[in-house]
């Protein structure tokens, strides 16, 4: 059983606005949504726009769909770091004040020549700390009309430990970080300063992301020590890999989560398998999102990285399918079919025919495409049907149409009166149940023949043997 935390649990899903929402992106902001709702907690949406470069409202519109079609609902938010520069110019001034941070003049030409001295002499590249005020040291006189950045003045010794709840106890030496930009030139405020602040303001207690932040971690703590902030607990998810142990990318297939949905996926199906992607609860592979939430927990979340598989993925999209209500169904393939020609009118209840069809399709465009022989004129192969409509089966057919002008008409009657019909006939059930779906459908195969028959209904399936005898 998970202990409570102390405090209220909040957490957050930050994502930069400058692509779609990816699998890892979608994985992590699940993770945080489901340990604050196991908890009563808050979930926080940010948006880390301060990459102007890159950002575009069409990524942030991408990210906020992704997250509305997973439904992974946010309490608070969407905040943007672009509508906050206000309180980050604040924060920095407080922090010049204080003595944390520094004006440094040297031009990033300087800088990556302190940085290729050290290169040369085998050490780690850093700012040298021209700029940076000492007790007893005498700063260079500030060049006339130069623009400063402002640093973080970073602890020179120690170490930064943290318990990371995925990898364990990490330390990083303070001797491996620089005095970080906390400000450009221009006074836009940088990243890790931005993040160290808005999980301050946020009040965020739980921080999980994936494993490429774990460098950044060590200069954000020092950032909110030196601003008297509290430390959320940090966690750093290991990336989802393709099949072949590689990093995910397009040659595995889709990447962006909202390719998902086209492809005919549901949403619960994606985050069931998502959820099994670095974390686990005793072998259960399907479980609901409720379940999820109930029992998720840190404890539990794996330190390896994970392989994403599309046949497992499908596996599971087609348990999710026949749990899914026809109706809802309905209303995700329709616009497909109507995209490939299908007419509806006059034809069976879309929802019970994909009721038929759901056990054995992986995708709702698997589901559309099978569904389409019930709402498009059938046109059989004329080979097949040389093959198949043989003399006896015409002569069964023939009585066939004679019989279903009277019989009721449910998939129990209409199976009844073939099985007559062939018993007189001496004909065994692929003789005669071929080349009727053949005349019917346009297909040899088909789900249980009395049951596509039954849907169909009397009148379109007299008429369409009609043509034929």
């Amino acid at each position: 059983m998970t202990t409570a935390p102390a405090t209220p649990v909040r957490t957050r899903f930050a994502p930069s606005p400058t692509g779609f929402l990816h699998l890892g992106g979608a994985r992590t902001a699940l993770y945080s949504w489901a340990y604050a709702r196991h908890f009563g907690g808050t979930f926080v949406l940010r948006i880390e726009d301060t990459d102007l470069e890159r950002s575009t409202p069409e990524a942030v519109q991408a990210i906020i769909d992704g997250m509305q079609w997973l439904g992974l609902d946010h309490d608070e938010g969407p905040f943007y770091q672009m509508q906050r520069m206000d309180r980050y110019r604040e924060v920095i001034a407080q922090m010049l004040a204080a003595g944390t941070a520094y004006h440094c003049y040297s031009t990033p030409e300087e800088v990556e020549a302190m940085r290729e001295r050290f290169r040369a002499a085998g050490e780690k590249p850093r700012y040298d700390g021209t700029w940076r005020p000492e007790e007893g040291k005498t700063l260079p006189a500030i060049p006339e009309g130069r623009k400063p950045v402002v640093r973080f003045k970073n602890p020179l010794d120690g170490d930064v430990t943290w318990n990371d709840v995925v990898k364990g106890t990490i330390t990083i030496s303070n001797k491996e970080l620089d005095d970080l930009i906390i400000a450009r030139t221009d006074g836009t405020p940088t990243y890790n300063f931005c993040v160290a602040v808005d999980d301050w303001d946020m009040r965020i207690t739980h921080v999980l992301r994936g494993d490429d932040h774990v460098n950044n971690t060590p200069r954000q703590i020092n950032i909110l020590r030196a601003i008297g902030a509290p430390l959320p607990e940090y966690g750093h998810l290991p990336m989802i890999l393709g099949s072949d142990g590689q990093k995910l990318s397009k040659r595995h297939g889709a990447v962006s989560v909202m390719e998902y949905p086209a492809q005919g996926f549901l949403p619960e199906a994606m985050l069931n398998y998502l959820a099994r992607l670095g974390w686990s609860h005793g072998d259960d592979e399907v479980f609901s999102m409720a379940q999820f939430c109930e029992w998720f927990n840190l404890e539990h979340l794996t330190a390896s990285a994970a392989q994403f598989n599309n046949e497992k993925l499908a596996w599971l999209n087609n348990y999710w399918i026949k749990q899914a209500d026809n109706g809802r169904l309905a209303e995700l393939a329709k616009p497909r079919m109507l995209a490939a020609g299908a007419q509806f009118d006059g034809a069976p209840d879309l929802a019970t025919v994909l009721g038929l069809l759901k056990e054995r399709t992986n995708t709702v465009n698997e589901l559309a495409d099978a569904a389409m022989l019930f709402y498009r004129q059938p046109q059989p192969d004329e080979a097949l049907m040389t093959q198949h409509f043989t003399d006896a089966a015409q002569a069964a057919l023939a009585q066939f149409a004679e019989r279903i002008q009277t019989v009721e008409w449910t998939k129990e009657a209409i199976a009844a009166a073939m099985k007559e019909v062939l018993a007189a006939n001496g004909l065994k059930m692929p003789q005669m149940a071929m080349p009727l779906r053949l005349i019917v459908t346009g297909q040899l195969q088909t789900p249980a023949i009395d049951a596509v028959l039954q849907l169909f209904g009397r009148d379109t399936v007299a008429a369409r043997l009609a043509k034929y005898l």
